[in-house]
């Protein structure tokens, strides 16, 4: 998850981010880290890592923070490249696949944080048209798809049947020309325009080739692994003596269905971020006074 906090109490921004290097380069949108009043980087970035399991709790789930700057960044593609502060390790990174390979109809997935709803949230959909130029700008090709989005996906992966990314979601239709509500209409950057945008920028990224010989998996639906039944063991005779009392399950409370706002999480984090800097520079001036 990716979030940018801004000075003078001005809006923040958040949205989600892919780890395309080991070393700690993310792929974002533009419009999630720069500022939409200034037109520059947000002066506070911050990126939170996956936890091992999201429980549906934010204090727990954001725990895995890491503070980032802006390395690159193209408005007109909605591209943003950030580099994660501190890395001693290498880091988990997606692979990215060429996105010719995708097809009208082929099974996608979307991983962000909805506005409101779980962090980490995955939602399905297929794609439904392809978009060269998309809103006159030139090599902005998109893929239209029906993948639930919103605002906190921006920035996220879009990935294929075999979970490789082949797209960046990065806008949302909420209303048509004509002023009428729409749907379930959301367009990802194609991953082909991202990376030679990346490599134009230096940067390579993992790719997945196929191995040489074999046919392309079709992407229409996803791969699901299939379960074979095995057949029940048979259990010997017990008496009533030998049974034992049944223990009472444990009951298990349930995560609220919507357990976050982004506004209020954003709002939340960028106190604490102007807390801790306020503390740290009162620390510094204390120790020069000695």
């Amino acid at each position: 998850m990716v979030m940018g906090y801004a000075d003078g109490g001005r809006k923040g921004s958040g949205g989600t981010g892919s780890i395309i290097q080991s070393d700690g380069l993310v792929l974002t949108n533009a419009h999630v880290v720069i500022e939409e009043q200034t037109g520059k980087p947000f002066a506070r970035l911050s990126v939170f890592l996956k936890p091992a399991r999201v429980t549906g709790e934010s204090k727990s789930d954001l725990s895995r923070m890491v503070r980032a700057k802006v390395v690159a960044y193209s408005q007109a593609l909605d591209l943003a490249l950030l580099k994660l502060d501190g890395v001693t390790q290498p880091l988990p990174v997606v692979d990215v696949s060429e996105s010719g390979r995708a097809r009208i109809g082929d099974r996608v997935v979307a991983i962000g944080h909805p506005e409101q709803g779980g962090l980490w949230t995955l939602t399905t959909g297929v794609i439904s048209a392809e978009v060269d130029n998309f809103n006159g700008v030139r090599g902005k090709h998109v893929f239209q798809t029906e993948t639930g989005l919103n605002r906190g996906n921006s920035g996220g992966p879009l990935l294929d049947g075999e979970g490789r990314m082949i797209g960046v979601n990065t806008a949302i239709a909420r209303v048509a020309s004509d002023g009428l509500p729409i749907t379930s209409i959301s367009f990802s950057l194609k991953s082909s325009v991202a990376t030679q945008w990346l490599r134009e920028q230096g940067v390579g990224v993992r790719g997945t080739p196929l191995p040489t010989g074999q046919m392309q998996p079709s992407t229409d639906q996803l791969q699901v692994p299939s379960v074979q039944p095995q057949a029940k063991p048979v259990q010997p005779p017990q008496s009533d003596l030998s049974l034992k009392p049944t223990m009472k399950p444990e009951v298990v409370q349930p995560v609220p269905a919507r357990p976050y706002n982004l506004d209020q999480l954003i709002s939340d984090r960028a106190k604490a971020e102007a807390d801790l800097d306020s503390m740290m520079s009162e620390m510094r001036g204390r120790m020069k006074g000695r």
